[in-house]
């Protein structure tokens, strides 16, 4: 079955590469200019058929990206040609490299939707325990209580809204509002829970009640509210569904930044992230644990997508609209051959690159 679980994971993955080269391709049929090659995948040619257009269409043997090549794109031999990308103004070069990370984008708002309207994601907590110590917290809340709102906001995890951040520090004599949806479905607003002091209190594994004991075998006081809630989601209704997957997308994006971020300033390490492998090993088994689970990578994945192709790192879309750019601005291009060996280098660096960090992922 786990077999089945990665050919799956290889089959999404492919798709996401395909909407990010259908975005080049698309842009570069409208903007009139000629398409060679259309390949998903790199390496020997599993599959390669011309079309009408005499479009060649390839499945390449490494499923690790691909390309849509233009003609004149990697040199000037279709100068003579006036469909030719190198003849193309730059600003039409520039829509054609950034058209497949729009695709990405849009795709990763799709895949939002379909998730949120299907099972939704982080938009609720529900109680799963509270401290029999917390007395006044036992007279408003209840084990099984949905709650929707803190402190007037709504939860969503993608941008950071859980309990802890919304009801803000916890200090004794203060109280935290929510909104709360009973097991009846009953929803009532308003209800203040207050902050207090007393005896931690847990379940152990069989579901009892117990002190919390500290390394020295001691009880402690906190100061909280007094229960532990299980974060989750529920589907959302079609329109509001809709709307949301343009703030969650925007979200999975200030995520995956966030993480660049960290990257490059070493608060995480290169083993913390993952290649191409460690895609594939995650989605399959994300999907062994269910649609929902699996629905979540999708958007995820997508936004990674685009948000990797738009860096300006050589070989990458990102890249090449800096270089054309610099072509606009100065009204002639850097040495064609100069900026493809730039991105030749490029390539082989993003290739060495994602085969050291999966292997660093499973090693480390």
């Amino acid at each position: 079955m786990i077999v089945l679980y990665i050919i799956l994971a290889i089959v999404v993955l492919l798709v996401m590469v395909l909407i990010h080269e259908l975005g080049h391709y698309t842009a570069g049929r409208l903007l009139k200019v000629k398409v060679n090659e259309f390949s998903i995948g790199f390496g020997k040619a599993l599959i390669s058929k011309k079309n009408k257009r005499g479009e060649t269409i390839s499945l390449r043997l490494f499923p690790l990206g691909g390309y849509c090549a233009f003609e004149g794109e990697e040199d000037e031999d279709g100068k003579s040609n006036p469909d030719s990308f190198v003849n193309q103004k730059p600003w039409k070069r520039i829509i054609i490299y950034f058209a497949g990370v729009f695709f990405n984008f849009i795709s990763a708002i799709i895949f939002s939707f379909i998730l949120l309207v299907s099972v939704g994601y982080g938009n609720i907590y529900t109680v799963i325990f509270i401290n029999p110590n917390f007395t006044n917290t036992t007279s408003v809340l209840e084990v099984g209580d949905a709650i929707l709102e803190v402190n007037d906001q709504e939860i969503d995890l993608v941008w950071g809204k859980d309990i802890t951040t919304l009801a803000g520090k916890l200090e004794v004599g203060d109280t935290v509002k929510f909104t709360i949806r009973k097991t009846d479905g009953t929803v009532i607003e308003d209800v203040e829970v207050p902050v207090e002091t007393h005896i931690q209190m847990e379940l152990d594994e069989n579901g009892n009640v117990v002190e919390s004991k500290n390394e020295e075998g001691l009880s402690y006081e906190v100061t909280g509210l007094g229960f532990s809630a299980m974060s989750g989601g529920e589907r959302l209704p079609f329109f509001e569904a809709l709307g949301k997957s343009f703030s969650f997308t925007f979200g999975l994006v200030a995520m995956v930044f966030e993480a660049f971020w960290q990257l490059i300033t070493f608060q995480i390490s290169i083993g913390d992230i993952g290649g191409p492998v460690t895609t594939v090993s995650v989605m399959a088994q994300m999907a062994s644990q269910g649609i929902a689970s699996f629905l979540v990578l999708l958007p995820l994945i997508a936004a990674n997508l685009a948000v990797f192709n738009i860096l300006p790192f050589p070989a990458l879309d990102g890249s090449h609209v800096i270089f054309t750019t610099i072509e606009w601005i100065r009204g002639k291009p850097i040495n064609r051959n100069v900026e493809n060996w730039i991105h030749g280098i490029g390539l082989i660096v993003l290739l060495a690159f994602v085969v050291i960090v999966d292997i660093l992922h499973f090693v480390l």
